[in-house]
């Protein structure tokens, strides 16, 4: 019987996000991939036409002054610059990554004087868990705030911090019990320009060069003891539920890094012509552009169900978004190598997008959790039965 409803099928205002994404991006984003690529420099001018549309933090609620676009329309807010643009498609993300923790646990002063900001667009926010030690083992890490009087004294360094020395502020976890492990280690939110903060020389990368990764120092940090997000002692259990939530925004960024790579590679291959005809009537190249088209349709369709779970709060959240993000990254390596394979010589020169979207894509299966460590969260899921 037939209800007039499929469940499969997109409401009409996440269409409208999405066509109001792309006619920003191409227009404001776009054009400047390839400079802020080659130059390795923060793209000002992406970041401007994002602010205009209000698409440079749109999960920020509305009595924020955010857009208040809820964790799907995000997601296709990301997928869309990420489509343009890898490096830009981090300002969104990072945001959201930033400001997340503030989001969930904040004191309602925190979220005040930190959300505004960065819904206005005249600050960003980054995410500082990594340590030069402590990488995908997290709670390992040595950064420390020592509580005195009404003030927290933080010493440390973070590594890969992504917008380092570009954001405004940062939300940064660091040890204050230490012997307790995962237990001891507390979330607090440390300004640009707090005295003792400093950052390192910018990383050279493979990919995602317009967006600076540096480590960020902290030499006696002085923090007003309001700067503590959530309770002491709650930081990790933070963290991870963080990531449950952006691990969709880094599926969102390879969905979108891989739809770029197929669109420049099915226009390309429908206008060179070998043997008298255009490449794209060739099975060999139809095989490589029918396989990335299937990839993407069901890494779009395990993203989207991420990001409706992590909009609910779901209990198989964790199961969604570690697959999503492993699903989606692993398609977009994939198919990017693959694109350069379809457009041959041309695709491994710069002159065509698609070696820089495949650079873009390797870090996907990286950060926020390489994909062999995704891979362990959703066996535990499976095993603790909260997988679907």
């Amino acid at each position: 019987m037939s209800t007039g409803f499929s469940p499969y099928q997109l409401p009409d205002d996440y269409a409208d996000i999405r066509a109001a994404a792309r006619g920003v991006c191409d227009a404001g984003v776009a054009p400047h991939a390839a400079e802020a690529d080659e130059t390795a420099t923060f793209p000002e001018k992406s970041y401007a036409a994002l602010r205009s549309a209000d698409l440079h933090a749109p999960h920020i609620p509305a009595e924020y002054g955010g857009a208040g676009i809820d964790a799907l329309g995000t997601a296709i807010v990301i997928e869309e610059v990420a489509r343009a643009c890898a490096s830009s498609s981090l300002i969104p993300a990072v945001n959201k990554l930033g400001s997340l923790p503030v989001i969930l646990d904040g004191s309602e002063e925190l979220k005040q004087r930190y959300l505004p900001p960065v819904a206005a667009g005249d600050a960003m926010f980054s995410y500082c868990l990594s340590e030069p030690e402590a990488g995908s083992d997290a709670a390992s890490m040595t950064t420390r705030a020592v509580r005195e009087g009404d003030e927290w004294v933080l010493n440390g360094v973070k590594r890969w911090i992504t917008n380092a020395g570009v954001s405004e502020y940062y939300t940064v976890f660091a040890v204050t019990e230490p012997g307790k492990g995962a237990k001891g280690i507390s979330a607090f939110v440390v300004e640009k320009g707090d005295a003792g903060v400093s950052f390192g020389k910018p990383e050279k990368k493979l990919g995602i060069k317009g967006s600076p990764t540096a480590e960020v120092y902290f030499d006696s940090v002085r923090l007003p003891a309001g700067r503590l997000i959530g309770e002491e002692g709650q930081g990790f259990s933070l963290a991870m539920r963080t990531l449950d939530h952006t691990r969709v925004t880094i599926a969102a960024q390879a969905l979108g890094i891989a739809q770029g790579a197929l669109d420049a590679a099915t226009a390309y291959a429908a206008e060179r012509e070998q043997f008298g005809k255009p490449i794209a009537v060739f099975q060999g190249v139809q095989f490589l552009l029918a396989d990335a088209a299937m990839k993407i349709s069901a890494a779009r369709e395990l993203t989207y169900a991420a990001a409706a779970r992590s909009e609910r709060g779901d209990a198989d959240l964790t199961y969604f978004g570690a697959a999503a993000k492993c699903f989606a990254s692993d398609a977009a390596m994939q198919i990017t190598t693959d694109m350069v394979q379809v457009l041959g010589g041309y695709g491994y020169t710069r002159d065509f997008p698609v070696e820089r979207m495949m650079r873009d894509a390797k870090i996907t299966q990286i950060y926020e959790g390489t994909n062999q460590v995704q891979r362990i969260v959703i066996a535990r899921e499976l095993q603790r039965g909260n997988a679907f």
